[in-house]
């Protein structure tokens, strides 16, 4: 069967709501699912195909000049073997292979947040995508039923025990985000570990039986005794650090004094005037990168108070 026969008929929706400018989301591959049952298509498709080579610290290769460095399958040599199949791009299959599997010397090698910042979309979204998959295979090597050893099949994306027969499947932690305004003000937190006069949304990681927006209420109770009276979904964005992904809400509450328990250091309310200043890049206040959903809750939070 070709390759084409697998393919779907149109490319995915990409819908970001009221949110924009973060990476990881645009450009993303046609997964293909149907391929990853399809070893025959897939190793047709390897001597073209690009391969994104990454190590163990979640570096990817790069060129002289920092670009992606994904050579053919054919410069490679031999089939897809381990590599894991990340999807398509028009004709040709994008895969990723651990660099402790094949000898290439390289010049450079790049992290993923730096990488968002200077490639094209569509290269740093691959990447995000390869980085995420191969932390979750090497973090995965063992069934947690019995511990017995794992063997990859569906073309990297199902782990299979070989004692009990167990499935497992790649980790996605989901976690909110989310900027709380008092309708004047918008709650901001910082972390011992940042630099000195960085602040952010909070944030914090969806726990078994509960909803999304109890999620929110919790975690902002938790981290700054605020109470939450409503939130809306604005937004997604993968975070492949190791495999998180972020669901950002904005939410209403009351106008109460935060206080922190530890997790964060300090949280505080801000003005527009003071969000603003910082945008503008005035003042003493740093948000968070460009790259991030948070940055983006921050700056749609900021458009409606101003707009």
């Amino acid at each position: 069967m070709p390759a084409d026969a697998h393919r779907t008929p149109t490319p995915y929706p990409i819908e970001t709501g009221p949110l924009s400018g973060f990476s990881f989301v645009a450009e993303p591959l046609d997964r293909a699912d149907a391929l990853r049952d399809d070893p025959q298509a897939l190793a047709a498709l390897w001597p073209q195909a690009r391969v994104l080579v990454i190590d163990a610290e979640g570096l990817c290769f790069v060129d002289a000049d920092g670009n992606l460095l994904a050579p053919t399958g054919e410069e490679i040599g031999g089939g897809p073997g381990s590599a894991i199949f990340l999807g398509l791009r028009g004709a040709v299959a994008w895969f990723v292979v651990s660099s402790d599997v094949i000898a290439l010397e390289v010049p450079g090698r790049m992290e993923l947040r730096q990488a968002a910042f200077q490639w094209a979309h569509a290269d740093s979204t691959a990447f995000a995508q390869a980085r995420a998959l191969l932390h979750w295979q090497r973090s995965t090597r063992h069934c947690s039923v019995c511990g017995g050893k794992l063997d990859f099949h569906r073309a990297g994306y199902t782990g299979r025990c070989s004692q009990c027969r167990t499935e497992h499947y790649p980790r996605v932690d989901p976690a909110v985000i989310v900027a709380v305004s008092d309708g004047s003000r918008l709650l901001l937190g910082r972390q011992a570990a940042w630099p000195q006069h960085r602040y952010s949304v909070v944030a914090g990681f969806v726990e078994p039986g509960e909803t999304l927006e109890q999620t929110v209420a919790r975690e902002v109770m938790e981290e700054t005794r605020v109470r939450v009276r409503s939130a809306r979904y604005l937004g997604a964005q993968p975070w492949p650090f190791p495999g998180a992904l972020m669901l950002g809400f904005e939410a209403d509450a009351e106008a109460d004094t935060p206080t922190v328990n530890g997790e964060l250091e300090h949280a505080r309310w801000f003005t527009a005037d003071e969000v603003g200043a910082s945008l503008r890049g005035e003042g003493t206040l740093l948000l968070s990168p460009a790259l991030s959903i948070a940055r983006a809750l921050i700056e749609h939070w900021y458009r409606k108070m101003t707009a």
